[in-house]
């Protein structure tokens, strides 16, 4: 099953999330089909916290991919931005 779920990267204490397309059997950090977007839980001032192509998600969701609850609310307040 095709997932989009959340990869982590960053450093220590300072999380970065890239919102990936991947096979649901592959390591969370592991290969991914394709990016979608970024997540920065610590985003403060003017940087940017959340970047997602809902475009490419739509497409991956009518393809049958699940997003995870985080992605899945992620969506949702990317909608809202848009709007």
């Amino acid at each position: 099953m095709v997932k989009i779920r959340l990869s982590r990267g960053g450093a220590p204490k300072r999380p970065f999330y890239h919102i990936v397309v991947t096979d649901s059997r592959s390591a969370r950090d592991g290969r991914s089909l394709e990016r979608i977007g970024f997540y920065n839980p610590v985003a403060t001032g003017k940087e940017v916290k959340l970047q997602l192509n809902a475009e490419r998600a739509q497409h991956w969701i009518s393809q049958g991919a699940q997003p995870s609850d985080k992605v899945a609310y992620l969506l949702k307040q990317a909608a809202k931005t848009a709007a």
